[in-house]
């Protein structure tokens, strides 16, 4: 039901953009996460929008370089990923879900994911 692309090998400064796009559910209904997760270590939160899209939350690490945004009416959420560093290499997994605020960063609270895309910054 969540479809995330836009991945692939770039140099460290450089930028890429992230989709994700949902299918099957009331895609305003819910909130998006973006997650990261590097081979054997855990699942971390990276970005995530509210269902109306006037939120938006950042983890420290990606403040001022990242952005998150979402079209509803293309049932889409994009990760824009500028300045990017060796440190953002990772899978990357888009996720819906319900979560109070103080539980966005959770990746529990999320019900549906996608199959993740690949980042991977060269120094």
């Amino acid at each position: 039901q969540l479809q995330a692309s836009g991945g692939g090998l770039v140099q460290a400064g450089g930028s890429l953009r992230l989709s994700c796009v949902a299918s099957g559910l009331s895609f305003d209904d819910y909130a998006i996460g973006w997650f990261r997760q590097v081979s054997g270590k855990e699942r971390e939160f990276v970005a995530a929008i509210r269902a109306s899209g006037g939120n938006t939350y950042y983890t420290d690490s990606v403040k001022g370089r990242f952005t998150i945004s979402r079209d509803n009416r293309q049932n889409t959420v994009y990760l824009q990923m500028n300045s990017l560093k060796p440190e953002d290499t990772a899978e990357y997994y888009c996720a819906a879900g319900r979560p109070i605020l103080s539980s966005l960063v959770n990746k529990d609270a999320y019900y549906y994911w996608g199959q993740g895309t690949l980042v991977t910054v060269s120094s």
